[in-house]
């Protein structure tokens, strides 16, 4: 025991330098509603795979958020338990491990293989993660529980536990070459940005391509742990990830010339450019559109709207043009209105949805939902929601290797694509185009062919007579012929007692509904994580389940008055509800934009790829369940 606490100790100094330059790579959340799933199911009453992964989201939660990386230990963590349950049954195939034995007690020996394939790989990959030592100690502890000797690390032979340190083994070989660069830190060895850094704090943003990512410097950046940085430059994560292994996605297309990148294993062409002829003007929209969502984050306007799921969601699939569900298919009921202020919901929105600490990170949020679905269903447990009840483990084991098969997927293919395109972010946009002038008129002052369209209310000249006294810009006296927004003010000084509302401000210094440590995400925009990530979950659990409806025919969480932390409010309760999983995925992608982090078309085009990768995930896994796969 004494040795035992000893590693755990000096695990906790072993933290690597290269997990604090992954940095913070969601928002900057200090709660998070999603956590500790496993209080709706009792730990005695729980599957030894849903220990496990409960386990493994409780790891994710310490760690610095790296989206892709979690969702690859999310994935090998759920083939190591799929490959212990396959050994032991007749037909099915294991997905790198394909052995079949036997055991008197079949039962016992899968949840003995199981809990040593799933904790040799959590400790492999969690060992030098921030948090490590709390991490490792949560796994030994769950051995302790259930009973099995730390010290077993036999491959020898066909004892449970064996099988599965076996496993673990195949595993994490198969991860060393995965294409992911773990030995360097999951370090991309090629990327260099283009453009130099916006250094938030001053007006303006200078690009030696519009079109291309732009890293952030932040006076104060910290990482989700709170863990201070001294190089307030953002790196690139995970630009390399469209070559890593896959579950289902087709191998990656040909190399770029004079690049190391690969195309993305599903490209969904390039994004709208500015300056581009055939999609400047789409281009244009959709940064409007992100400066008229800001303009609106103020609950002091005293806007309403509807967020019920009777008048909010059932889009057609990469659109917003649902208008709710008539009636909840459980109860036969209409779904009740729910008015709540238009300022509060859309910030609400931004932060509830957003990645920081305590956070599983898109791809753990949807292994909670899956969890707490799966508890309400209980005990009538159908796979696809027909044929035959199955046992809880068997459900656990295959919806794991599904769903996470899928997210996994949805990092490859969203990655890949902000590898390949490195396409900007709202903040470099809005600044740079501020900076440049308007692009409406030839006619007036400050245009430029590049700089932001005009729009009465939200987009404006200053001139001399909007800054006189008690007019519109008159706060921005000594500006006459730049470029003025409505928007969110930014960050009060006091956010606990303060909101930062909406003002004109220069759009030079417009920054996203984010907390000033962290900004915007330390990646390219296009495509949106959160958009693929969730509609590749929701497509799975869709299929998995039976039905697109969460059970009973609605979910959802409750946001209590006062509770956010970028700045004060709601101002009061606001309830977010979901009648199908598809409902909950678009909302995430849409809170991309209410945050400030996205424009229409990453989050559109993700939850498009999105449903590819979920699709391709459930048949692939259904071929995995049936043993059509040796």
């Amino acid at each position: 025991m004494l040795a035992r606490r000893s590693r755990r100790n000096a695990i906790a100094v072993v933290v690597s330098m290269l997990a604090v330059l992954m940095l913070v790579v969601g928002g900057l959340l200090v709660w998070s509603p999603w956590a500790k799933s496993g209080d709706a199911s009792s730990s005695q009453s729980q599957t030894v795979a849903r220990k496990w992964d409960e386990a493994l989201l409780d790891a994710i939660r310490r760690a610095l958020p790296n989206p892709p990386v979690h969702a690859r230990n999310l994935f090998h963590t759920s083939v190591a338990m799929w490959d212990a349950w396959a050994a032991y049954d007749p037909t099915a195939s294991g997905y790198i491990v394909k052995e079949k034995d036997t055991a008197s007690d079949v039962a016992a020996a899968r949840n003995e293989a199981i809990s040593y394939a799933a904790y040799r790989v959590l400790t492999a990959r969690y060992i030098k993660a921030v948090g490590a030592d709390q991490s490792l100690s949560e796994f030994d502890d769950l051995m302790d529980t259930l009973h099995y000797p730390l010290n077993n690390n036999t491959t020898e032979g066909n004892s449970p536990a064996a099988v599965g340190n076996r496993i673990a083994k195949a595993v994490l070989d198969y991860g060393a070459n995965d294409g992911s660069n773990q030995a360097g830190g999951y370090q991309s060895p090629w990327y260099t940005s283009v453009n130099p850094p916006l250094v938030v704090n001053k007006p303006g943003a200078p690009m030696v391509d519009p079109n291309r990512w732009q890293p952030l410097q932040i006076e104060h950046m910290i990482s989700q742990n709170g863990i201070p940085v001294t190089n307030g430059v953002q790196q690139n994560v995970g630009p390399q990830w469209g070559g890593v292994a896959s579950f289902g996605l087709p191998a990656v297309g040909s190399t770029v010339a004079g690049s190391t990148v690969a195309a993305p294993p599903l490209d969904p062409g390039p994004p709208p450019k500015l300056g581009d002829p055939s999609t400047d003007q789409e281009f244009k929209d959709q940064v409007v559109e992100v400066i008229r969502d800001s303009s609106l984050l103020d609950p002091a306007l005293g806007n309403t709207i509807d967020i019920s799921p009777g008048a909010r969601g059932n889009n057609d699939l990469g659109t917003n043009d649902g208008t709710g569900h008539k009636v909840n298919p459980v109860t036969g009921k209409p779904y009740p209105p729910d008015v709540v202020n238009e300022g509060d919901f859309g910030r609400v929105m931004a932060e509830f949805w957003a990645d920081g600490p305590n956070s599983e990170t898109p791809p753990g949020h949807w292994n909670v939902l899956a969890n707490l679905a799966s508890d309400e269903l209980a005990p009538n447990l159908r796979i696809g929601g027909k044929g035959p009840v199955v046992d809880r483990l068997e459900w656990d084991v295959k919806m794991y290797l599904a769903l996470n098969g899928a997210v996994h997927d949805a990092a490859i293919a969203a990655w890949g694509a902000k590898g390949y395109y490195d396409d900007a972010r709202p903040i470099s946009w809005i600044r740079y185009m501020g900076g440049l002038g308007q692009s409406s008129d030839p006619g007036q002052p400050s245009y430029n062919k590049e700089g932001l369209p005009l729009v009465p209310g939200l987009i404006e000249l200053i001139t001399k007579d909007t800054t006189a006294p008690g007019q519109r810009h008159a706060a921005l006296v000594g500006h006459e012929g730049e470029i003025a927004i409505k928007a969110w003010a930014g960050n009060p000084k006091d956010p606990k007692t303060q909101t930062g509302g909406v003002a004109w401000i220069l759009a030079a210094n417009w920054v996203p509904y984010q907390l000033p440590t962290f900004v915007t995400p330390s990646f390219p925009g296009y495509f949106s994580g959160h958009s693929t990530f969730s509609r590749a979950a929701a497509e799975v659990l869709t299929s998995f389940t039976g039905s697109e409806y969460f059970p009973g025919g609605v979910s959802g969480y409750t946001i209590k008055a006062g509770s956010l932390k970028f700045e004060a409010g709601p101002t009061t309760d606001i309830r977010l509800e979901w009648a199908t999983y598809y409902d909950a995925a678009d909302q995430a992608g849409q809170s991309r934009l209410w945050g400030g982090i996205h424009v229409q078309v990453d989050d559109f085009t993700g939850r498009r790829v999105g449903s590819e990768c979920g699709k391709a995930a459930w048949t692939i896994a259904q071929r995995y369940y049936n043993g059509a796969i040796q």
